[in-house]
């Protein structure tokens, strides 16, 4: 079955970078668009930022654009979000998501604390 796992989350300062790797398996992983999106406290999930199957196409959130960068290596069935100039208002559980059928399919999260 789809199995995503999210990695590479901890605490950070303010200014400081993470990557967040997202391994997958289970589906064609090259067939499908990938998303990240984040959960902070109190707040309903939002998108963060999705790209195409073949990497060619990326969109991102108003909030995170020139900050943060999504790309995958499909021979290592891997998406990967690269989080630059980070804030404490990015502090957050980040998801990834398989876009495949009409619900998509969920890694289990990993913890972003931006703090100092």
């Amino acid at each position: 079955q789809v199995q995503l796992v999210e990695s590479g989350g901890g605490l950070v300062q303010p200014g400081g970078s993470l990557r967040l790797p997202c391994a997958a398996s289970g589906f064609t992983f090259s067939r499908y668009g990938m998303s990240w999106y984040r959960q902070a406290p109190g707040k309903e999930r939002e998108l963060v930022t999705t790209i195409s199957n073949a990497g060619g196409s990326t969109s991102s959130a108003v909030s995170v654009k020139g900050r943060f960068t999504i790309s995958r290596d499909n021979a290592k069935n891997t998406v990967y979000l690269q989080m630059n100039s980070l804030k404490p208002e990015d502090t957050a559980v980040y998801y990834c998501k398989a876009n495949i059928g009409p619900f998509g399919s969920w890694g289990q999260g990993t913890q972003v604390t931006v703090s100092s």
